[in-house]
């Protein structure tokens, strides 16, 4: 057993901001797990991936809201969990928990550009067990700026469930984060272990005029209308839990040999 119910250190942390309904809901979910730390960013920051503040300060800000207490950093997910481990707590924590987020966070494109996911990727890299997690919502409801209250019911008891097993076991030999995704509409809690689907979303970019005739462009994107079975996204339109283990290694080892070939032909 790697650690006894409430003998843990636990960071939570993710991209929606510190004032989000997701990261409460974390909060509730694990608080009688350990000692548990809140550092989030104090605004949404979503979309950032791994972006790090290395050329400017970083402000943080002790806050109570809403019975909780916790950290608002004025910079990134990546920001703030640098500053929990190292400032905050001051070492290592057992666990760390990114989410949960507004919005379903599947696929390669989202793995790389998330804030919440990225998150967890730089807690690994400094040596955590760690866990993102999100709720499928609709389109309207993610990128909140404000508490805004959600359904968590389902959310919070599947990263319970998943928190307590990485605390009592550890990661299993080779992974490095659970990406974890919940369906935003179940009747009952079912997981399947998948694998990352290559997209989410078909790019697009809109072309606007700005009032004084200067064109400006927003980039969105359609969802894609199929997944391959064994993917995150199926499972998760499929109504079941997503669990996808994740390295940090990104090496592409069966290419190796291809690209010795290229060099040395």
């Amino acid at each position: 057993m790697v650690k006894n119910a409430g003998e843990a250190k636990i960071l939570i942390t993710n991209d929606d901001g510190i004032y989000s309904a997701g990261i409460r809901a974390s909060y509730e979910a694990v608080k009688d797990l350990g000692k548990v730390y809140v550092v989030a960013p104090a605004v949404q920051m979503s979309g950032v991936g791994r972006s790090i503040s290395i050329m400017e300060p970083i402000r943080v800000s002790h806050i109570v809201f809403n019975g909780m207490e916790g950290y608002a950093v004025d910079g990134t997910p990546t920001d703030s969990v640098v500053i929990g481990i190292f400032k905050v707590i001051g070492e290592l924590p057992d666990l760390v928990i990114s989410g949960i987020n507004l919005g379903e966070n599947v696929s390669t494109e989202s793995v790389t550009t998330s804030g919440t996911v990225c998150a967890a990727l730089e807690a690994a890299t400094q040596g955590s067990p760690a866990i993102a997690i999100s709720q499928q919502t609709s389109s309207s409801e993610k990128f909140e700026f404000v508490f805004r209250p959600s359904d968590f019911t389902m959310a919070k008891k599947v990263l319970r469930k998943v928190a307590r097993k990485v605390l009592e076991k550890g990661m299993p030999d080779g992974v490095d984060v659970l990406n974890v995704n919940v369906p935003a509409k179940a009747e009952k809690i079912e997981f399947e272990v998948t694998r990352l689907a290559r997209n989410l979303y078909r790019t697009r970019v809109e072309e606007r005029i700005d009032p004084r005739g200067r064109s400006y462009y927003w980039i969105n994107g359609v969802e894609v209308s199929t997944a391959e079975p064994g993917t995150d996204i199926r499972a998760l339109r499929s109504g079941k839990v997503s669990i996808t283990p994740l390295t940090l290694d990104m090496t592409a080892f069966s290419g190796m040999n291809a690209v010795k070939e290229w060099l040395y032909d």
